[in-house]
């Protein structure tokens, strides 16, 4: 559906690998939003897993293989973004689902906001919902990281909120365009983090805005257990410890306390204590990978291997 005369046009972006059942309900939603679509650009990891005649009809729908080699968080996007001439670009996951119809119209609202001192807004990120089957504890933690009152950050939040500040995901996030290639896109080559990299840059660097569109709604959440809470820390670290340009100076082991102390208080009045302990663990297994990640460059490449999530990028 094309954007009427003198309305931005939007362009949705999704990198998928062996995409199954909430992808096919995302596009779905996708086709009954009320602000229009152009393009649904897929890059898809692995010709093999991509079903053709599972999402036939979809208007739009432009897919491009490339193989798991190929993939990398950042450098796949920006490939994906090449394909758009869309005045904005909406960057998602293959899991992440519209939770309602207004999900591209409240992103594209997100834009005409500006910061305190006039900056323009560079993105804008949709808050994330928990889904059917999401933990308890997993439940506060999107409460907690996606509340339910919209802002827009600059770099005079810094003070305080600290990493906060440069907080954006790519699961549901909306660029300008042009601004996004003005700041040289993504990073090409990154294990993790490419969106909270490239808001740290534009924020920083060029006093651009980050939005928080707590309107525009996703339902999207993982059941990690502890390994897989260990592994995903150790890569977000590594991301933090190769840019210090963006994370260096500051801290972020002091919002991860808050929630863990937060999310044990919500768990007592869910009359639910008995869950502590399970979030305990969990919370010291994030912790020893975020600390391992951080200092990953002294590390043997064996042991490296053992605690990322993301093993293709050290090959």
């Amino acid at each position: 559906m094309e954007a009427p005369k003198g309305q931005l046009k939007v362009d949705v972006i999704i990198p998928t690998y062996r995409p199954g059942k909430k992808f096919s309900r995302l596009l779905k939603m996708l086709e009954v939003q009320t602000y229009p679509i152009g393009k649904i650009i897929v890059m898809n990891t692995e010709k093999a897993y991509w079903n053709d005649s599972g999402f036939e009809g979809i208007k739009g729908l432009e897919v491009h293989h490339l193989t798991k080699e190929e993939f990398d968080h950042g450098g796949t996007r920006n490939r994906g973004a090449r394909f758009s001439r869309a005045d904005i670009m909406v960057f998602m996951t293959d899991d992440a689902v519209p939770a309602d119809e207004r999900l591209i119209e409240h992103l594209v609202e997100a834009f005409s906001k500006k910061g305190p001192e006039g900056q323009s807004v560079i993105m804008a990120y949709a808050r994330q919902l928990p889904d059917k089957d999401c933990a308890m504890a997993e439940r506060y933690t999107r409460a907690f990281n996606y509340p339910e009152e919209s802002c827009v950050k600059t770099k005079a939040d810094i003070n305080r909120l600290g990493i906060k500040t440069f907080f954006a995901s790519n699961v549901c996030c909306a660029y300008n365009r042009e601004k996004f290639w003005f700041q040289g896109g993504f990073i090409n080559r990154t294990i993790f983090n490419e969106d909270m990299i490239f808001a740290g840059r534009a924020v920083l660097q060029d006093d651009y805005a980050i939005a928080y569109a707590a309107e525009a709604k996703v339902v999207h959440s993982h059941n990690y257990g502890c390994i897989a809470q260990f592994k995903r820390n150790f890569d977000l670290a590594v991301s933090q410890a190769d840019h210090p340009e963006v994370f260096g100076g500051i801290r972020s082991e002091s919002e991860g306390i808050r929630l863990v102390k937060q999310t044990a208080r919500y768990l007592v009045d869910q009359h639910r204590p008995w869950l502590i302990p399970g979030l305990v663990a969990k919370s010291g297994f994030k912790y020893m990978g975020y600390r391992m990640g951080k200092c990953y460059r002294l590390l043997p490449k064996s042991l490296i291997m053992k605690c990322t999530m993301n093993q293709s990028y050290w090959k």
